[in-house]
């Protein structure tokens, strides 16, 4: 009898402990996925930073199409206040809308690059290339923050619905989160 009840007292104490350890595992996942995310909202934030240089840029050396200045500039601002995700528990409507957003941002500046192609006095302001090279140093910087964000997801979507892991998971509400497509 008292084998039987030291027996069940060792089994509980590492049934508790594996619940702990589990949860601490599934709560610094959830961390990593929150910092994930950080770092995708700063490199987008360094694009939209870029924008105003390129602006002045082009606005000083040109009479260039007020329309294509207008596009980027409600582009950013409509960026600026487009759906606000939520970085503990992403869903695909945010980070599809959020996408969509910065897609638009990202395809009006490209109009404004490209267009400068017809300003050969532009092109050779070292002002205009110092901004090209952070544009593309930003754009860079957003797919590789991206491909880390839906890794980190990935790892922690694997953890949260792997058997046992699932079982602390459900208990205490942690639940799978959206990728970016």
């Amino acid at each position: 009898m008292k084998k039987t009840g030291t027996f069940l007292l060792v089994l509980v104490a590492i049934v508790v402990l594996w619940g702990v350890s589990t949860y601490n595992k599934l709560t610094k996942a959830e961390e990593q996925m929150t910092e994930a995310w950080s770092q995708v909202e700063n490199v987008y934030q360094r694009r939209m930073e870029l924008i105003p240089s390129l602006l002045s840029v082009v606005k000083s050396y040109s009479d260039y199409e007020n329309k294509a200045l207008v596009e980027i500039v409600e582009s950013r601002a409509m960026t600026a206040a487009a759906v606000q995700v939520n970085a503990e528990s992403p869903t695909q409507e945010q980070l599809t809308g959020f996408d969509q957003a910065q897609q638009q941002l990202g395809t009006a500046v490209n109009e404004v690059i490209l267009s400068v192609e017809n300003y050969p006095d532009l092109k050779a302001v070292e002002s205009y290339h110092t901004f090209l090279t952070q544009y593309a140093g930003s754009e860079n910087r957003i797919l590789v923050e991206r491909q880390r964000f839906n890794e980190t997801v990935q790892q922690y979507n694997s953890f949260v619905k792997r058997f046992p892991s699932k079982l602390i998971a459900n208990l205490f509400g942690f639940e799978e989160h959206a990728y970016f497509s």
